[in-house]
């Protein structure tokens, strides 16, 4: 069971972004959970100590923090990439037709057949680099929020290892048998099998893969009915948290604010016109929460729910928030319910569900046309309110891929319109308006500080190719050859000491070099 009174526990937070996670990455919902809690048994089976079972236990239920990093580029393979992911995550057990069928299944999905045809020979051009490229995104992007969300140098270092393999053919650094952390090999097997059980009916390839994909010490101590045992537990919530080992994590403060801020990069990452939304909704928000003169309790809740209020935004396809065109009807309900997702994954955790009920509220209007609920202004509190009004500013003088951010001016234009309408609450919208006219222009202040020994030019490509901007693509917007453009790109990753677009995003986003109407 959770405290509330002293803090949040740290076990509820990362959960909740657990739960996001799995829809995601195409696996059932609570699938990090229970990986969590049958890697955790392992553990404890294999008779280790409190530590090394703590470090199990969040490297498993991290499993999948790192699946927003390539959503973009998967997006431009696969249409839906979610889809794509829901059959790919047994690519290593299946046979190589078998594989084939489901990448010609799922290339360009939703696509003209011409462009499907396309789309597969880009599929298969990528060939062997895709899993390295895969393994890289996701392992470096989960190192570094690992280490945002203040766990030692175990926990990261065994998210950095969670696509290797015993025989050394593995990635992205290509570690071999008992190289590869212990958390990262319990979380292998636990993941896997429980994979395995529901997709193929059993985990006896979890033993016929020991040596090659799996540790065999880990492997061996897999009963042949855990995966059953743990996919059958009704409620597997309260159970995860209570077999933390050691105790609950409780974290206040400052550092719950930067899990938050960990969380909330997890979510923008998923598209790169969303980089950087929640951190500027937060910081507006909050100082619209002081000019309204709530209680500081209250303002902590604003600043929060607004970090947290995109959650849900990545259990939808990343080809939906790229589309440059209107959304399609099937497309627009998943949209609709980002929200509900968001405020569903927060509500399961005592300490966290009153951030839940603000931030999925994000998108509701005073006259009940907004959604997920429809609810009207009576049901909308004060930071509901705030966080409606910031989150709609933002988004207008940000640009997105069916139009271009509006001026301040024009937008601040456009929220006076709603409030007139009686859609947003006017205090809270002059309190919002108010705080973006004393914000400092965020490119400018993001070029003087150049963080990482970047010159300013660097800094202009790496706000481009933290947006998703190809070599060429950079290359027209600056005025550069590509090739310049690509001499920029890798010196870039040499000096913040990163190898890909996520995770040079993630180092722009922590050093603040990305507003949202950099691009």
């Amino acid at each position: 069971m959770e405290h509330s009174g002293d803090g949040v526990e740290l076990a509820g937070l990362v959960a909740a972004v657990s739960l996001a996670a799995d829809l995601a990455s195409g696996v059932t919902l609570e699938h990090g959970l229970r990986t969590c809690l049958l890697a955790t048994r392992l553990a404890g089976r294999a008779g280790l100590d409190e530590t090394a079972r703590r470090d199990v236990y969040y490297t498993s239920l991290l499993r999948s923090i790192g699946c927003t990093s390539d959503a973009h580029e998967q997006s431009l393979l696969f249409g839906n990439e979610i889809a794509a992911r829901t059959e790919l995550n047994l690519a290593a057990h299946l046979p190589p037709r078998q594989l084939l069928g489901v990448l010609a299944r799922h290339a360009g999905s939703g696509k003209p057949p011409l462009r499907r045809a396309q789309a597969l020979g880009r599929v298969l051009a990528a060939g062997r680099d895709m899993p390295r490229a895969v393994a890289t995104a996701h392992c470096q992007a989960a190192e570094r929020l690992g280490r945002r969300l203040g766990f030692n140098s175990a926990v990261p270092e065994a998210l950095n290892s969670l696509f290797e393999r015993w025989d050394g053919q593995g990635h992205p650094r290509g570690l071999r048998g008992g190289d590869i952390p212990p958390a990262a090999r319990f979380t292998q097997v636990a993941y896997d099998a429980l994979l395995l059980h529901e997709h193929l009916g059993g985990t006896s390839q979890v033993a016929a893969a020991a040596g090659t994909l799996y540790d065999p010490w880990v492997a061996g101590l897999l009963d042949p009915d855990d995966a059953a045992e743990t996919a059958g537990l009704p409620a597997p919530w309260d159970e995860t948290l209570a077999a933390e080992p050691g105790g609950p994590t409780l974290i206040a403060g400052d550092r719950l604010d930067e899990a938050c801020r960990a969380a909330a990069d997890f979510a923008d990452l998923k598209s790169p016109w969303l980089l950087g939304h929640s951190r500027a909704v937060a910081e507006l928000a909050e100082a619209a929460a002081w000019r309204l003169g709530l209680a500081a309790a209250e303002v902590d809740t604003v600043r929060r729910a607004a970090l947290l209020h995109d959650l849900g935004r990545v259990t939808v396809p990343a080809g939906v928030w790229d589309r440059p065109g209107p959304l399609r009807g099937g497309d627009w309900e998943l949209v609709r319910l980002h929200a509900y997702q968001t405020e569903r994954a927060l509500a399961r955790s005592p300490g966290l569900a009153a951030l839940g009920a603000v931030a999925g509220a994000h998108h509701e209007r005073l006259d009940g046309s907004g959604y997920h609920r429809g609810a009207q202004s009576g049901q909308l509190a004060v930071p509901a309110r705030l966080l409606a009004a910031a989150d709609v500013y933002q988004a207008m003088i940000e640009d997105r891929p069916h139009r271009s951010a509006l001026p301040p001016a024009q937008a601040a234009g456009e929220i006076q319109d709603q409030v007139r309408s009686g859609r947003l609450d006017g205090d809270c919208a002059a309190a919002v308006l108010a705080a973006a006219g004393l914000a400092a222009a965020g490119p400018a202040a993001a070029r003087r500080r150049a963080p990482g020994d970047l010159s300013p030019r660097e800094v202009e490509v790496l706000c481009l190719l933290a947006r998703g901007q190809s070599n060429r693509q950079i290359a027209a917007r600056l005025g550069i050859t590509p090739k310049t453009a690509g001499h920029h790109v890798q010196h870039i990753y040499t000096k913040i000491g990163v190898s890909g677009r996520a995770t040079a995003a993630l180092f722009a986003l922590e050093n603040g070099l990305l507003s949202g109407n950099d691009g």
